[in-house]
């Protein structure tokens, strides 16, 4: 992104398929913060993983399974999470819905042009 590039309209943004029932948009960042939109299809799974990036999510839409280190709970539309660094975690869609994911510093691997 350049500094011209600060208001992002999500109907001009690329989506991009990252699984079986998952689609991500990458919405605004720079290399300190980023924000994603992941879209989910009911029974879709975001495979258990970790990063040593921090990481916060907001429950756009639907209800979610969200496991953190070993310990779960469903969070529904409006609930949040945070993903300390390098702890792992993941998520199943109970139901359609969405999640909007902030990361500090950005995820340099979801982006095409490394900048």
């Amino acid at each position: 992104m350049s500094e011209r590039d600060i208001f992002r309209k999500s109907n001009e943004t690329a989506w991009e398929s990252v699984g079986e029932g998952l689609k991500r948009q990458i919405l605004c960042y720079d290399h300190q913060l980023m924000m994603t939109r992941v879209v989910f299809e009911k029974g879709a799974i975001g495979s258990p993983h970790h990063h040593p990036h921090r990481q916060v999510t907001y429950v756009e839409e639907g209800s979610f399974e969200v496991e953190i280190d070993g310990e779960r709970e469903i969070l529904k539309s409006g609930d949040s999470f945070f993903v300390p660094p390098d702890k792992v975690h993941g998520v199943v869609a109970l139901e359609k819905g969405a999640l909007i994911d902030v990361f500090a510093p950005y995820r340099q691997e979801f982006v095409t042009d490394k900048s």
